[in-house]
């Protein structure tokens, strides 16, 4: 019907070839694409559920949340200076240097952080905070060797306990952290973790190759062992006695989001980006085709002027 309405006037509008511009014959099609991507991206917006940017530190309920499960090694051998570059530092200052570097790149307001310390047994020292400086100073500061007896490093109590924890949470929401030096694990006792963990790191500090005299014997780090734990716990090994974290490693270990990484569009952000360029083409279209919709100029031609 606009076809042969505007067939009418085509010498009018276009002049005397009748014809618009090649890319105007396109503008009904432009116009009816445009208005539906409109509907449907407005559609959208208005029938999925608002969301929240939350300006202040909100709880989260238990559903929602996400979490580290930190398992820190705490005897004796962990406080030996082997570790670092230049070896002057202790292993467990070492291990709070990689978790400082951890948590500056994992970004995620859900994010929560439980604490369980093993040396001859197993103890929770924090439970799902989301306070990062109070890791860093459980890390550096806190002599928590103390509250054992003396004895054998028993790592798998430690694994007992976080499994025990983490037992509530919803599946695939944790991701464990292994920190030790490896020193007396033994072969077998492997506790079986529940479905919310879902990625596993093991972190060696310690130099691996020179060991260091204490309570009768050599201690260093046990690389194989701490590889052994971390296949069987389905996750992966990492040696951070002189390297930080691999981002591409934390990305590729349970439910952490890296700050840096790809964004993600959802739906709403389709939806969005519909709305905008189709409003966009809308309201240009008639510029367009009055500019540049024919390349015929009516009026009265241009004077010109005749030197002799």
């Amino acid at each position: 019907m606009h076809y042969r309405r505007t067939r009418r006037v085509a010498r009018l509008a276009f002049g005397p070839h009748e014809r618009p511009a090649f890319w105007a014959c396109f503008a009904p099609l432009i116009r009816v694409v445009a208005l539906a991507l409109l509907v449907w991206g407005l559609t959208v917006l208005c029938l999925l559920p608002p969301k929240v940017h939350r300006a202040k530190l909100v709880d989260f309920e238990p559903h929602e949340r996400r979490h580290i499960l930190l398992m820190l090694d705490v005897s004796p051998s962990m406080r030996l200076q082997d570790a670092g570059s230049n070896r002057s530092l202790s292993r467990t200052k070492r291990s709070s240097a990689v978790i400082q570097s951890l948590l500056k790149r994992v970004s995620d307001e859900k994010l929560h952080i439980t604490v369980v310390a093993t040396y001859n047994g197993a103890k929770p020292v924090v439970r799902e905070s989301r306070d990062r400086d109070l890791l860093i100073n459980i890390l550096s500061d806190l002599p928590m060797s103390a509250v054992f007896p003396t004895g054998k490093t028993k790592l798998f109590d430690g694994l007992e306990e976080a499994a025990r924890i983490a037992r509530d949470w919803p599946p695939n929401s944790a991701t464990l952290l292994v920190l030790s030096d490896g020193d007396t694990v033994p072969s077998t006792g492997m506790p079986k973790m529940p479905p919310s963990i879902g990625g596993s790191l093991v972190i060696g500090v310690g130099d691996p190759k020179k060991g260091t005299f204490i309570d009768g014997r050599h201690s260093r780090q046990d690389v194989a062992t701490l590889r052994q734990i971390a296949h069987r716990l389905g996750g992966e090994y990492h040696d951070g006695n002189l390297k930080h974290i691999p981002t591409a490693m934390l990305r590729r270990v349970g439910s952490l989001k890296v700050a840096g990484e790809r964004f993600q569009l959802t739906l709403r952000e389709y939806a969005l980006i519909s709305c905008a360029i189709s409003a966009l083409g809308l309201a240009f279209l008639p510029i367009m085709l009055h500019l540049f919709g024919s390349s015929w100029n009516p009026g009265p031609a241009p004077e010109t002027t005749v030197t002799v």
